[in-house]
């Protein structure tokens, strides 16, 4: 729904150029790492439901690891281990992302932030009672509720590169910042639901390395912009028994990784300008760190996870018939997008906000479509929720599946109709450009002032 008169606080605009270039290098990053992701998946499901299956869920079940005094949980299987910790260097690339928003980013700013984390918050409480409505009469089900609150950061974005070419980057700005709010949420959720067995003691341990890697990373700042190996044979070793004592207190022990990712300073200071750094720490271990977590870590994990066996169409249609299932699929494909959309227009309403002339309603719906595309956070949710072995576990991870690629299909559809209408509209901006023969200059928001005018300082 776009508006004709100027907006009180525009809350979407078209972006500056830093706004677009900084959102083109997350995008680039991203849709190599959901590419990578969707083929582990697919080779996941091949090999399920092949006369492999044997082989691939021998090696998926197999366990390895070792005893040591006083750690009782280092004997996991192969699929543990993904999802234990293969992800920390997810969850860890998502603490600084998340310290680097809430420092520098876009969730610096109270005005700006105030509608992605609000939408993001509705994007996971309307899934929710979505999920518990369906599941309200039973009990083990129920435990599953936060499976759909979930938005894939990497998948999400991909299918925005393929499909978005042309939408105004604060769109992606927008879906960039609602996913990092939506990991936060998913963080404590984790911590707070999925938390057992707690045992007090292994936590206090841990603060111990913790404080260790925190100091360390902030008085060798500069040590560890200028010799990379020093981060991987000084603050890597401390990672890993914080990691081990979070995997006995009982907290799971992807939350440790989230913690050190807190740990390491953020601000180009006088220490990174000393080591002729591009950027703070936290950005550049970021870049150092995302190859592995994109291209190995999280695939790996969703190569073990998503492998179920569907027992052909009966199985596949007796499956997602399952209240699980439906509370998923409902939730991801219904529940983000009215969940999003609905939040987002409360805010800017009572906030006398408004989208920017040029950003239609729908572009926000189609959005909020795609992100319900719900997967490696949500498949880690449903192990977490129903244990390895259990029918609401295989029933819940078809729906990720099924509800995620109907999700991207949907928000595929709309944003493809968007995209043409953008694309459309910067032809004919250039065509006025040509027509006057004087280049037309643009506002920040993107708003034409005409050919020859001049923009403000």
């Amino acid at each position: 729904m776009s508006n004709s008169s100027a907006p009180h606080n525009q809350t979407l605009s078209r972006g500056s150029y830093s706004e677009s270039s900084r959102v083109a290098e997350i995008l680039r990053q991203e849709t190599v790492g959901g590419f990578i992701l969707l083929v582990a998946t697919v080779l996941a499901v091949i090999l399920a439901n092949s006369p492999a299956a044997d082989f691939y869920f021998g090696v998926r079940d197999a366990e390895v690891g070792a005893h040591v005094p006083g750690f009782h949980h280092l004997m996991m299987t192969v699929s543990e281990w993904a999802a234990d910790g293969l992800l920390v260097v997810f969850f860890f690339l998502t603490g600084l992302e998340l310290k680097k928003e809430f420092v520098v980013g876009d969730l610096h700013d109270p005005g700006k932030a105030i509608v992605p984390i609000a939408a993001a918050f509705g994007g996971v409480a309307v899934p929710a009672l979505i999920f518990a409505a369906i599941n309200f009469s039973n009990p083990s089900a129920l435990h599953g509720w936060a499976i759909p609150t979930a938005t894939d950061i990497a998948f999400a974005v991909a299918v925005i590169s393929a499909v978005g070419t042309a939408l105004p980057s604060a769109l992606r700005i927008f879906l960039l910042t609602l996913a990092v709010v939506d990991d936060l949420i998913a963080i404590f959720i984790i911590a707070i639901f999925y938390t057992t067995g707690f045992k007090l003691t292994y936590l206090l341990l841990a603060l111990i390395p913790i404080a260790l890697f925190w100091l360390i990373a902030h008085k060798g700042e500069t040590m560890f912009h200028l010799k990379p190996l020093a981060s991987w044979l000084i603050l890597l070793p401390l990672g890993i028994v914080t990691w081990a004592l979070f995997l006995e207190s009982g907290i799971h022990a992807t939350i440790s990784g989230v913690i050190l990712g807190f740990c390491v300073p953020v601000v180009y200071n006088k220490k990174s300008r000393a080591a002729d750094a591009p950027a703070g720490l936290a950005e550049v271990l970021e870049h150092r760190l995302r190859p592995l977590s994109t291209g190995f870590c999280v695939p790996v994990f969703a190569f073990f996870s998503a492998g179920v066996a569907m027992g052909g169409f009966g199985g596949l249609a007796k499956a997602l018939t399952d209240s699980v299932a439906l509370g998923i699929m409902l939730g991801l494909v219904l529940g983000k997008t009215i969940g999003i959309t609905l939040t987002t227009w409360l805010v800017t309403r009572f906030r006398k906000a408004n989208l920017d002339p040029d950003i239609a309603w729908v572009d926000v719906i189609g959005l909020a479509m795609t992100a319900g595309i719900g997967f490696t956070v949500s498949l880690l949710v449903a192990e977490l929720s129903f244990g390895p072995g259990s029918e609401h576990t295989e029933n819940a991870k078809i729906a990720i599946l099924v509800g995620s690629v109907s999700a991207a299909i949907l928000g595929s559809l709309v944003l493809s109709r968007r995209n043409k209408h953008y694309k459309e509209l910067t032809e004919k901006e250039s065509l006025d450009s040509d027509e006057d023969g004087i280049p037309d200059v643009f506002t920040d928001n993107g708003s034409r002032l005409g050919g020859g005018a001049k923009r403000a300082d």
